[in-house]
């Protein structure tokens, strides 16, 4: 795995999406980026993805707006996530396709996808049965905040969530920690 992994994801890999049951998920077109007006102003999905073959995804929780977490799709991904209606990611440690919740049940359902202006990030509102979404066991990754403004430098985390969701040894068992120091 590499030093810096995904925000918040410890579930298993999806089927390659060659392997798809249904082809037709294959052929999700994307449009060629040829103006400024096309991607910004028109109606085709033209994604620019990174020079890693990827693209920022923020996830909110679809009924309260809370953020979830923030991940990372390739063209794969996206593509599975239209197709199925339901949350895809790249993991950047594992270098794999992965189905949000295939193992821990916490499967991501879209409600609305969006993409912003010059289409280099994505936006999921998702429904989640027990509204958790990360692998330490919290509703949101984002559980901690960090004290902004004047005073000492030497800021403690507060947090955020005072309980946690689920609890992961139950969930995952002794699958290794996706967090690298």
């Amino acid at each position: 795995m590499p030093e810096t992994a995904p925000l918040c994801y410890k579930d298993a890999p999806a089927t390659p999406l060659s392997a798809m049951s249904n082809q037709a998920e294959a052929n999700i077109p994307f449009s060629a980026r040829v103006s400024i007006e096309q991607v910004e102003e028109g109606t085709e999905l033209a994604p620019k993805f990174d020079e890693h073959g990827l693209i920022a995804c923020v996830t909110t929780a679809a009924g309260s707006g809370e953020v979830l977490m923030l991940g990372y799709m390739n063209e794969e991904a996206l593509k599975r996530t239209i197709a199925t209606g339901e949350a895809h990611y790249f993991s950047r440690s594992r270098q794999v396709l992965w189905h949000k919740g295939a193992t821990s049940g916490l499967v991501q359902k879209v409600v609305e996808l969006r993409i912003d202006d010059d289409q280099d990030a994505v936006w999921l509102r998702v429904e989640i049965p027990g509204d958790a979404s990360c692998h330490v066991g919290y509703r949101s990754c984002f559980y901690r905040s960090v004290p902004v403004g004047p005073g000492d430098f030497g800021r403690v985390l507060k947090f955020e969530e005072s309980e946690k969701v689920f609890d992961p040894k139950q969930v995952y068992g002794d699958a290794p920690n996706p967090t690298k120091l």
